[in-house]
């Protein structure tokens, strides 16, 4: 046979066949395979959750039914065999919050898993590509490692802060046979660095998180296959007081008793590193007594006063072996305490998220620079420098430059927030970055430089939870676009580890009431979903003995059980509600029911407290007056008229009971559902009763604030009648049909009698554009959105902000820095809570259904002379990416959607059905189209998955 033909023949051959293969799979595909959120990690759930996205080029695509192998071994899940559980064929769409219900796992046991689905058409699709997850300790007895450390607190240098050195740990051991694999588990009590000859084990910062140490210890886990070996093997540690015996919010500030060590005295060390050998036994190597500590370069080291390095006493290689360590100490072991739970953390690791190269250099004096970074962000810096043995380097951060150019740290308040580098006095350049420590900041004033450093002599290393980010959003405004990009970059800069108020200054505290009014707005820019399965227990775990949520998590308590940071320091009605705020918002947009079993004892408890205040079903002036500001913090940081606190507490109350109604029905409880719908449903009428006056405005009794002293400004009094009132109001249920229409009147004339311009604080602005849009105000909503006039978030954006400032006056061009002595953040997260609004309005996306297997995309065009005409954005949900984009700048209004595999959306758009193509077929005749309905002036078009150009054409 001629040769070419026969190549020609097999190519052929090769061909048909591949394509005989591809038919006989349906066209979809499992991707992104997690279990508990994460991809292949260890876990300590013994049912954990499974979730999976679909591909699929086809439109309308479903997934009918799904199975799932989970195997003990790559090579039984390759021959399909899962020896470990086989769902078979299971009939439905869900492709997440799947529970394993398999075999029952073991501590340390690995398995790999797999999923495939079958099509809309019951065709069967492809297996997916393996993923893993790997069980870790189970049960405490495992655990053969002891905490261990030692007092260093005598070694602190007499000053202004008590800081005292970092122990520097180190143990050298012998592993005689070959390594098959190895796992560190690693619990601090403060913070550490874990090395194995000498090279650091893993990215993160900060492990193992803030908890309440007394409640719960976190530990994690590291495959250090690679890193052990036969033969020596050296391992150290350094540690550092961090949240557990650092100081910690603004306890110095305010002269509190306790200004640091609120946990402990001094930071310790449990960790082992379990080793299998290829013949199949296992050793364990485990901190014990027989470790040895000394100091080292690290002198100082604070989360909020910074960190002190002399490179000149660092040991040389100290973590490696060989190293010489008779002259060490042996380490002082430390019982495990009563009722401590140690647990696998739940969260995502602090790790740098992102560099940020100098932008500028400007000399200020004969040895002091200023650097700028253009961002202002939360983390540290990496030095990169040449230096005399002795000299150093002092690096003070600060968010803002005086107008003569100097460092602005006057807002820092009692947080030093200064590193300091001493130089070896190496030949070539000297690197280093502080380990356990942050700052929020933009700029960096650098002192004891000999010479102008080059432009690169510093890095900016962004520290932040390592959150996978699912949302984008674009438009033809500018200011707009900058104000995305700072509210981005102030949720990186606060969620790290915990959800907290602000970077920079003294404080540096998870407050609830700043977590509840961003929740929504979080979720549409990072997968938070494990995130705050790690905070919300924090959260569960500090409710305090009343049953009330408290102002911040952790909260810290002294021996009689008060706030240790500040004794007066307890709830608050806007804050407490985040216990239940917080948890539901997890649970709509990932369908987690668990978080709602988990939570529900915690907000029954809170729901009864609430109840126990409140006289004729409603929350009347002076239900909290027993709290420090009385009535709690109110609409914190608004302008103009004060909202009564009580009426706000009340519309809260009433929240919390509709949010409890759904919840407590998705997980089954039907009889706690329908009780919290009844207490929904008197709550209404008895704020209606209370608060509504005859003229159909929100009133309140002012005189019962009698001359206001106690409260939050409340010198001149309370008022019902507001725009936080109304927006609180809409956006909570509370009103309907008629008195929905009225309050919507209301509001929209408050907004107007101000000039378009807002008077919210904290409480009232995260409501108010929703609240607007949702009783037909969209024009006032992006008036307020659009405008660059104080008070305004386009204030900022005209005025050089990089993140999202804490007061409508942090800076004003005529006042300047009017707050800093008191408390004036540059990067504070709660009024980027507008960010929900511009997801859910101007990109329109919103989900009906929990986890987004149901939604809208209903985008509000502006109208008139507003000044934008084009918006993209993109929101990748558990279901998948999302997105919707408009543009309205030409004679052809475009919309370009994409609706992930296995969804249904319902896209609502204002044109006559004749003049709607949809990838260019009129919409009459597209099979794209699942139903079309007229609601309200819109179309209501309900389609499947894809990806869809509409064309709305010659619209007068």
């Amino acid at each position: 046979m001629n040769s070419k033909f026969s190549i020609k023949l097999l190519f052929v051959t090769k061909c048909l066949l591949l394509c005989l293969v591809t038919s006989v799979y349906a066209e979809i595909t499992p991707t992104y395979l997690r279990t508990e959120y994460k991809v292949d990690p260890f876990i300590d759930e013994l049912s954990p959750r499974l979730s999976w996205e679909l591909q699929s080029k086809e439109f309308s695509q479903y997934q009918s039914a799904y199975r799932i192998l989970v195997a003990s071994s790559l090579e039984n899940l390759n021959k399909n065999k899962g020896d470990l559980w086989d769902t078979g064929e299971i009939k439905g769409q869900q492709m997440n919050q799947v529970h394993y219900a398999g075999k029952t796992l073991s501590s340390e046991k690995k398995v790999w898993w797999k999923v495939k689905v079958w099509d809309a058409d019951g065709k069967e699709g492809a297996w997916s590509t393996a993923a893993t997850w790997e069980m870790a300790k189970l049960q405490g007895a495992e655990w053969k490692a002891k905490w261990i450390g030692a007092d260093l607190n005598h070694l602190a240098q007499v000053g202004a802060y008590h800081l005292p050195p970092s122990p520097y740990l180190r143990k050298q051991v012998s592993v005689t046979k070959k390594v098959k694999s190895a796992r560190l588990y690693i619990s601090s009590l403060g913070l550490h660095n874990f090395y194995i000859n000498g090279e650091k084990v893993g990215s993160d910062y900060f492990a193992s998180g803030w908890t309440d140490y007394d409640k719960r210890v976190y530990y994690n886990v590291y495959d250090v296959t690679d890193k052990v070996k036969k033969g020596q093997n050296a391992f150290g540690a350094t540690l550092a007081n961090g949240w557990y015996a650092g100081y910690l919010g603004y306890a110095l500030l305010v002269g509190s008793p306790e200004v640091n060590r609120f946990y402990g005295d001094f930071p310790l060390l449990k960790a082992q590193v379990d080793v299998r050998y290829e013949d199949g036994s296992k050793e364990v190597f485990a901190t014990n007594r027989s470790w040895k500590i000394d100091t080292g370069a690290v002198l100082e080291a604070d989360m909020l006063q910074g960190e002190t390095y002399d490179a000149r006493k660092e040991p040389a290689n100290w973590n490696k072996v060989g190293f010489d360590d008779k002259q060490w100490s042996e380490v002082q072991e430390v019982a495990d305490k009563d009722g401590q739970a140690l647990q696998l953390y739940p969260g995502q690791p602090v790790r740098v998220v992102e560099e940020l190269a100098v932008k500028s250099i400007k000399k200020i004096a004969k040895d002091k620079y200023i650097v700028d970074f253009g961002q202002n962000f939360a983390g540290i810096v990496r030095l990169k420098l040449k230096g005399n043995v002795g000299d150093s380097v002092v690096l003070r951060y600060g968010e803002m430059l005086h107008p003569d150019g100097t460092l602005m740290i006057e807002n820092l308040r009692k947080a030093r927030a200064t590193d300091t580098y001493v130089f070896k006095g190496e030949a070539t350049e000297e690197r280093w970055s502080p380990s356990f420590t942050f700052h929020g900041f933009q700029f960096v004033e650098v002192s004891g430089l000999k010479q102008d450093p080059d432009l690169d002599f510093l890095t900016g290393l962004a520290l932040s939870s390592d959150l996978a980010q699912v949302g984008s959003f674009t438009s033809d405004n500018s200011m707009l676009n900058q104000l995305y990009s700072n509210i981005v970059w102030t949720q990186r800069a606060n969620y790290l580890d915990i959800p907290t108020d602000c970077p920079q200054r003294d404080e540096r505290l998870g407050w609830t009431g700043d977590a509840q009014v961003y929740m929504r707005s979080a979720i549409y820019n990072a997968d938070v979903a494990s995130f705050h399965k790690k905070w919300i227990r924090d959260l569960n775990d500090a409710q305090w003995s009343n049953g009330a949520f408290p102002i911040y998590a952790p909260m810290p308590v002294n021996a009689a059980g008060l706030a240790a940071i500040r004794a007066t320091d307890s709830f608050s009605p806007g804050w407490s509600e985040a216990g239940i705020i917080c948890t539901y918002e997890i649970f709509k947009a990932y369908d987690d029911r668990d978080i709602v079993k988990e939570s529900l004892p915690y907000m029954m408890k809170f729901m009864s407290f609430l109840k126990r205040r409140a006289q004729d079903n409603v929350l009347k002036e002076g239900a909290f007056d027993d709290v420090d500001p009385k009535g709690g913090f109110g609409d914190w940081l608004s302008i103009g008229d004060k909202t009564s606190p009580d009426l706000v507490a009340s519309i809260y109350y009433f929240y919390c009971a509709r949010l409890m109604t759904d919840m407590c029905e998705a997980i089954g409880e039907k009889e706690l559902s329908t009780s919290f719908e009844q207490e929904a449903s008197v709550i209404r009428a008895g704020f209606k009763k209370h608060y509504l006056g005859s003229d159909n405005k929100l009133k309140t009794n002012n005189a019962a604030y009698g001359d206001g002293q106690g409260y939050v400004e409340g010198g001149n009094g309370f008022y019902g009648h507001t725009q936080t009132a109304y927006a609180n109001a809409i956006y909570s249920g509370i009103f309907e049909g008629e008195d929905l229409r009225i309050a919507g009147n209301h509001l929209r004339q408050l907004v107007a009698n101000n000039g378009d311009k807002l008077t919210t604080g904290f409480l009232g602005f995260k409501p108010l554009l929703p609240a607007l849009s949702a009783t037909g105000s969209v024009d006032k909503a992006y008036k307020l959105l659009l405008s660059t006039e104080y008070p305004s978030l386009g204030y900022e954006v005209v005025n050089g902000a990089t993140s999202i400032w804490e007061r409508w006056d942090s800076y004003t061009q005529d006042e300047g820095f009017v707050h800093n002595a008191a408390m004036n953040s540059f990067s504070h997260y709660a009024f980027g809570s507008v960010n929900e609004w511009m997801f859910e309005h101007m990109v329109g996306i919103s989900a009906l259904e929990r986890g987004y297997s149901t939604f809208v995309i209903k985008p509000e065009i502006p109208t008139g002379d507003l000044a934008i005409r084009q918006v993209k954005g993109a929101y990748h949900s558990i279901a998948g990416k999302i997105r919707s984009e408009w543009d309205y700048s030409g004679p052809v209004k475009l919309h370009t959607l994409e609706v992930p595999v296995n969804t249904t959306a319902y896209f609502y758009v204002k044109a006559p059905a004749d003049q709607i193509y949809i990838n260019g077929t009129l919409l009459s005749k597209s099979y794209f189209v699942q139903d079309i309905k007229e609601e309200e002036g819109y179309l209501k078009l309900r389609i499947g998955s894809g990806i869809y150009q509409i064309e709305i054409k010659d619209i007068s």
